[in-house]
């Protein structure tokens, strides 16, 4: 089966060419700046993006014509269940013009859709950004007018869990019980039930300080901190997602420069870089909770996952409730491929899409 992969970025389209499993051809096609100036919505890139994707699969010798399957980055849909679900027009139509977020990802199957529908081709999304399988005490926050979100690094987590559950157990996802850390810019804690993310800390807004994000904060001195009127609420939000963690105490978002700072006696980034570790074993342990101890492995993914020195700090607080498994990087395009691929090859059933109301 030969799959076409579509993920696009703010400033840059991924796309890959995988047979079955096997991938043939990995493009970045980088889009300058001044040339996405000119649209002013992000839809409206559509046609320059899919022009871009056309090209370069040419130039590679590829065309659209040839692939089985077109499989895309999932974009920011009402909340969902995990899982591969096929694109059509109702879904093309609500993330190119009812998407309550402006996001890169609500390219992917709009430009998809678009090139597979000359030629009959399917197309499908995997686990996009609002997947929704928490528990409904997991919902709860406090007060009714606040509800916790299901948003997290899914496509990464589930994919990974697939890989281990397979790899090391000789099992399905289905079968398992998990806690994945997603160690990225951002960091996703979920406890993983029998296939479903039944709880997670939202990554922008709850759980470990990571790289760029604060984590979850003492109400009571944020309220203050609101009402000070020394911030607008776009500084407010921007200090604590993007100028946060390690940004806001060592003026870094580097893992490797904060560790090298404490190896060379930095104390205070030795001292920052061990609580970051600390507030993560914390929230594992919660999700442990969260699945009544019954864990049948705990995995670490992402970037940051490549650094042993400070995987091994997480390990050290969790390895003995649990085996760890560390699976470093992103494989978002395989993930992509593998979930078109479960359907092609009837292991899995389409899901539909429908929209409420």
């Amino acid at each position: 089966m030969k799959i076409l992969v579509i993920n696009p970025g703010s400033t840059s389209t991924k796309i890959a060419v995988f047979d079955d499993e096997n991938e043939v051809l990995s493009r970045r096609i980088d889009h300058p700046r001044e040339e996405l100036d000119k649209f002013d919505r992000l839809i409206d890139q559509k046609d320059f993006r899919k022009r871009a994707i056309i090209d370069t699969l040419k130039e590679a010798g590829f065309e659209i014509k040839d692939f089985d399957a077109i499989a895309c980055r999932g974009g920011i849909l009402p909340p969902l269940t995990g899982g591969t679900y096929k694109v059509e027009q109702n879904m093309v139509d609500y993330l190119a013009n009812e998407s309550p977020v402006e996001h890169a990802s609500n390219l992917a199957a709009v430009i998809g859709y678009e090139l597979a529908k000359p030629f009959g081709i399917p197309v499908y999304i995997t686990d996009p950004i609002s997947v929704d399988e928490m528990i409904p005490e997991a919902k709860l926050s406090g007060i009714p007018e606040i509800e916790r979100k299901s948003y997290g690094h899914y496509l990464n987590m589930k994919a990974v869990a697939r890989e281990v559950a397979e790899k090391e157990f000789g099992k399905k996802y289905e079968e398992l019980n998990f806690v994945v850390v997603h160690l990225g810019g951002g960091i996703s804690v979920a406890a993983h039930r029998k296939g479903k993310v039944i709880d997670i800390n939202n990554a922008n807004d709850e759980g470990p300080f990571s790289p760029e994000r604060t984590g979850e904060l003492p109400v009571g001195d944020l309220v203050k901190v609101a009402y000070s009127g020394k911030y607008s609420k776009r500084e407010l939000k921007k200090r604590y997602v993007g100028k946060g963690g390690l940004v806001a105490y060592l003026g870094t978002n580097d893992m490797r420069e904060a560790l090298k700072r404490a190896k060379e006696g930095d104390k205070e980034a030795d001292l920052i870089v061990r609580a970051m570790a600390y507030q993560i074993a914390k929230e594992i342990g919660g999700m442990m909770a969260v699945l009544k101890g019954e864990v049948d492995g705990i995995i670490l993914t992402g970037g940051m996952a490549h650094n042993k020195d400070f995987t091994d700090m997480i390990r050290g607080y969790v390895e003995r409730y649990a085996p760890v498994y560390i699976v470093p990087g992103e494989f978002e395009m395989i993930a992509l491929a593998k979930g078109a691929l479960r359907v092609l090859k009837g292991e899995e059933k389409a899901k539909q899409w429908k929209k409420e109301g």
